[in-house]
């Protein structure tokens, strides 16, 4: 496992907020909620790779997902367990609310 993994109960409420303030973390996040774990090169899309790397690290550091070697890549899955046991119901919510239509 890659280091800097809060336990559960270091998550914190702001720093999650913070990760996900950002569009291309919260897409991040929307795609593995919807998808499930996914290589880094899976999610990467047109943007560089050093770019790609400081989102995951903020994401990671945040406790909103995981990150695990496989291979030459890394594998990365949404904490969903971890934050619904900290923040009950934010993770439904919020997609909830990006899949809503908007007006």
């Amino acid at each position: 496992m890659i280091a800097n993994h809060p336990e559960t109960d270091q998550i914190r409420l702001e720093n999650v907020l913070l990760a996900l303030g950002n569009p291309l973390r919260l897409e991040i996040v929307r795609t593995l909620a919807r998808e499930g774990e996914q290589a880094c090169g899976a999610l990467r899309r047109d943007v560089a790779k050093s770019t790609m790397t400081h989102h995951w690290r903020v994401l990671r550091d945040s406790g909103v997902i995981w990150q695990r070697p496989q291979g030459r890549e890394n594998l990365i899955s949404l904490r969903r367990d971890d934050l619904n046991a900290r923040f009950p119901g934010l993770l439904d919510t919020l997609m909830a609310v990006m899949d809503a239509p908007q007006a």
